[in-house]
């Protein structure tokens, strides 16, 4: 790992510091870059910074202040992007990165081109074997088999076969292994 890569991981750290959720943030950057290791060994670090970052500071912009429905949702899922970009860019600049890696990490961690970049479909597959991993269990916990059927075949929807190989390949709960089987049916 070089040490532009070690201070920039260490400043996104310190920018989730500040998280009132008890290092929510902290824990899902650390999953990410696990995964991430696991699922793409040779990644850049443009890609590793990008899902580091992913959800930096996320608490700062909260669900509840931005209006109802998806439009709401997706305006809101947008600023959310915008804002890891920033705080991920001004990270990079600190630490010395080159305005190419810097601008390869923005465009990455926005999800500008998802199905035509392979770095940002990586970036996404990792997202989705992160949540499907570590969230699913308490998110099915709260939802109705309908939702969340829905949600698993969103989710598989933005996964390239390689994340959907690694998706079956992780070890689910018995319950969540039936939902999944059904969403795919």
């Amino acid at each position: 790992m070089t040490t532009k890569l070690q201070q920039t991981l260490q400043r996104i750290d310190l920018a989730n510091a500040n998280d009132p959720t008890n290092g929510t943030e902290a824990l899902y950057s650390q999953r990410m870059l696990k995964t991430l290791q696991a699922f793409e060994p040779n990644a850049s670090d443009a890609l590793t910074l990008a899902c580091y970052a992913q959800h930096v500071c996320r608490w700062k912009l909260a669900r509840k202040d931005y209006p109802a429905g998806l439009t709401g949702y997706l305006t809101w899922r947008t600023e959310l992007a915008k804002l890891h970009a920033k705080i991920l860019v001004d990270a990079m600049q600190e630490s010395g990165y080159d305005d190419a890696d810097i601008e390869r990490a923005n465009s990455i961690i926005q999800k500008k081109r998802l199905k035509s970049d392979p770095e940002a479909q990586t970036l996404e597959d990792v997202s989705c074997l992160v949540f499907l991993n570590h969230y699913f269990d308490a998110f099915a916990n709260k939802h109705s088999e309908e939702k969340i059927i829905d949600i698993v075949q969103k989710t598989w929807g933005k996964m390239s076969d390689k994340g959907r190989q690694a998706a079956l390949a992780l070890t689910l709960p018995p319950h969540l292994e039936k939902l999944v089987a059904k969403a795919l049916a």
